[in-house]
């Protein structure tokens, strides 16, 4: 007869520093005071009960960044998951204090590919074996180069190149604990719904991989993804909803027997408060409001931000105060750096640095305008609209781009009113994150735009430059332009 036996899996990913309570409706939603209350709930109502994070725990919040994340690492120590995978915004404060971030946890941190150039020394165990009624349960967690674009600041931490030799490094650790008879195999991912799909499709059934619950996209999704009879799963973003795998567990073969998986709603209708935690998100935030409270600017009204693949207006905002700043021709903000989907129309400093966390540099480079032809049309690949996590800009004023899907080029790309001239050289600017990966996010190697004129960092301070222009210029307004249009 077979050996069955039940198990929950609770996950949570790309929580971002999203640790208090939005009221919405005069409801209680999200923070993580009511996300630890439903797992202590659940841990108690269920027998056999993981807790895992996709990735991607630090930035977002004004206690993430203003503490470098040892707030979020004790915050996280309460709320007590059993196993947490790297995602890529955990190397945004250093891979050395992110090794002294992982000391503080009292929790395991795993990364299977995350390895020192020299001599690939891993930097993190790269698995984790949770022995939960009598079964083995074998997490391993994966990130690759695609989103690791940030270890670019750390010339001697590397990561396996591709999907390819994460499959064959989750072979290699699976093949060699699958003989101490584990009972279902989970990849932890940080990579996005859609290359979690494709590296299902490479993993060899022989392995034994059950589960992918991944993260860094962001992914809503209503019904889990299966490929390869592997089921593949996420849970959106932050802490407003977590996702719930009950599953019966053939002990027996080592595999799923049947499940069922929903993301659950957190708020104040089914999960009671953490008080402890509370009191600790209290003090910080005590710390953090004489600093942060401050009024930057009122705007003209509230801005929004709800899409990264398009224009918006608090991309044009932002964009446009960078270009006139610095005095660039083309500022070509990333739209990831834009993390809140609103602002204003008060704006507090706390406000602006949870929306605009990264404080990098800004570059100044020069390009032909064939260059920089050529970097937008990367930017607008097919893949961008089939759902990949692409990096994507906003434009500043005075850009105006028609772009064809169709045709795979543009029909209009105009700057102050004339045609882009394929020789002339344009000064544009970019973050320094985007300046590290100028090929992988523009397909252009920087010795090519370096010809040009070696680029130079003007400012070391984005977000300054933001709080200077703001505070100084009140009642701002913008609006979707047409700096952007993209046709089918």
């Amino acid at each position: 007869m077979e050996n069955l036996k039940k198990l929950t899996i609770l996950h949570s990913n790309d929580m971002h520093g999203d640790f208090l309570a939005e009221e919405i409706d005069e409801n209680l939603v999200g923070g993580v005071s009511m996300l630890s209350g439903y797992v202590g709930k659940v841990r108690e109502e269920e027998k056999n009960v993981l807790y895992c994070i996709a990735g991607d725990m630090f930035r977002g919040s004004v206690i993430d960044s203003e503490f470098q994340g040892t707030s979020t690492i004790e915050i996280m120590n309460l709320l007590s998951p059993d196993v947490v995978t790297v995602g890529n915004h955990e190397t945004d404060y250093g891979i050395a204090h992110l090794l002294f971030i992982e000391k503080c946890a009292t929790f395991p941190i795993i990364n299977a590919n995350l390895h020192v150039t020299t001599n690939h020394a891993r930097l993190f165990k790269p698995y984790h074996i949770a022995k939960v009624d009598g079964m083995k349960i074998l997490f391993i967690g994966i990130l690759t180069e695609e989103v690791l674009s940030q270890t670019k600041n750390d010339g001697l931490i590397g990561t396996f190149v591709d999907i390819d030799e994460a499959a064959s490094e989750v072979g290699k650790i699976c093949n060699t604990y699958n003989a101490v008879d584990i009972d279902l195999t989970v990849l932890l991912t940080h990579i996005g719904f859609e290359e979690d799909k494709k590296l299902a499709a490479k993993l060899d059934p022989a392995w034994g991989v059950d589960i992918i619950i991944g993260g860094h996209s962001h992914t809503f999704i209503e019904e889990p993804a299966v490929v390869n009879d592997i089921v593949i799963v996420q849970a959106g973003t932050g802490t407003d909803q977590i996702g719930r795998f009950d599953i019966t567990v053939d002990t027996d073969n080592n595999c799923i027997d049947e499940y069922t998986w929903k993301t659950v709603p957190i708020n104040q209708s089914h999960c009671p408060r953490d008080n402890e935690l509370e009191m600790l998100i209290r003090s910080y935030k005590t710390k953090t409001d004489n600093k942060y409270n401050r009024v930057v600017t009122r705007l003209k009204k509230k801005l929004t931000h709800p899409t990264r693949i398009a224009e918006t207006e608090l991309g044009g905002l932002f964009s446009d105060i960078m270009k006139e700043s610095i005095g660039l021709d083309v500022m070509l903000l990333g739209s990831g750096a834009v993390r809140n989907p609103e602002i204003g129309p008060i704006v507090l400093y706390s406000d602006l640095c949870e929306c605009f966390p990264y404080d990098d540099p800004l570059y100044m480079l020069r390009v032909t305008g064939a260059q920089l032809k050529r970097m937008i049309r990367h930017m607008l690949r097919d893949e961008v609209w089939e759902g990949a996590h692409c990096e994507f800009y906003q434009f500043s004023t005075g850009v105006r781009v028609t772009y064809s899907k169709a045709l795979h080029d543009f029909v209009q790309f105009n700057l102050n009113g004339e045609p882009i001239d394929d020789n002339k050289l344009y000064k544009i600017g970019l973050q320094h994150f985007h300046f590290l990966n100028v090929e992988n996010f523009f397909n252009i190697p920087l010795s090519e735009i370096e010809k040009n004129g070696k680029p130079r960092m003007v400012s070391t301070s984005c977000r300054e430059i933001l709080d200077e222009y703001l505070s100084v210029h009140p009642g701002l307004e913008r609006s979707v332009s047409g700096r952007l249009i993209v046709e089918d």
